[in-house]
């Protein structure tokens, strides 16, 4: 049996995406998280994603099973979620290094919830209010 690692983790798109493709690093990160986290803006990317691909009702089904783990949970976007959301475009802004504007989202979903952020990208990277857990 895998050992569970106390991680909370906030799931980006990219990861579940390295995950469903079978990355190694992926699937030993979410089979040891503890609790799996994805802000409301991940599904969303997910179900857009699924909708202009071939494989939607698929895509969808596993999808499916992978939020029916009761240690798999969504997290909505509010009004804490906005303000870090703030925070960050405004350090970005700073800086003159923008990222997606979803990815600011996610990012701030995470800060919220002191949850580390398991992703692909490096551009979140720049972001040194979120903990990472990366592919890279």
């Amino acid at each position: 049996m895998t050992e569970r690692l106390g991680t909370r983790v906030c799931l980006d798109t990219s990861g579940y995406s390295a995950f469903k493709r079978g990355h190694e690093g992926a699937i030993d990160v979410l089979q040891r998280a503890g609790e799996i986290v994805l802000p409301a803006v991940v599904v969303g990317e997910l179900l857009a994603g699924f909708r202009m691909g071939s494989r939607n009702r698929i895509n969808r089904r596993e999808l499916d099973g992978f939020l029916a783990s009761a240690r798999v949970r969504i997290a909505p976007l509010g009004a804490e979620t906005a303000q870090r959301y703030a925070e960050i475009v405004s350090y970005l802004r700073d800086r003159g290094t923008p990222i997606p504007t979803n990815d600011i989202w996610i990012a701030a979903c995470a800060m919220e919830w002191g949850l580390r952020l398991f992703t692909a990208d490096r551009h979140f990277h720049r972001l040194p209010q979120v903990s990472l857990l990366s592919l890279d």
